[in-house]
C-alpha cells in the first residue's frame, strides 16, 4: 500500500513524523479518513481519537483535544494538543 509522510505537532514540540497508509479522525465536518494521494485540503479537527495505520499494520491510537489538519501533496500535518493512549 502506498505510503505518505505523516507530521504530528504539538505545542510541546514535535511529537510524530514518519510514513503513515492511514489516519482516521474526526474533522468538523464528520469522520475523515486520509490515503496516500489524497486531495489537498485544510479542516478543523475537534475533539476525537485518531488512528494512525502504519505501513505493517500496526495501528497507533492517540486522542486530540482539537486543532488543524492540513494534507498536502503526500505530507499530512496534524497541529494542536495531541497525546498517544
Amino acid at each position: 500500500m502506498n505510503t505518505f509522510l505523516l507530521n504530528i505537532s504539538s505545542p510541546d514540540g514535535n511529537l510524530f513524523a514518519d510514513q503513515v497508509t492511514k489516519i482516521t479522525l474526526r474533522g468538523v465536518e464528520g469522520d475523515l479518513a486520509v490515503l496516500a494521494g489524497h486531495m489537498p485540503f485544510i479542516t478543523s479537527v475537534i475533539p476525537c481519537d485518531v488512528h494512525v495505520t502504519l505501513p505493517d499494520d500496526t495501528v497507533k491510537t492517540g486522542r486530540t483535544q482539537g486543532g488543524l489538519l492540513t494534507v498536502s501533496h503526500n505530507t499530512v500535518t496534524l497541529l494542536g494538543s495531541f497525546h498517544w493512549l
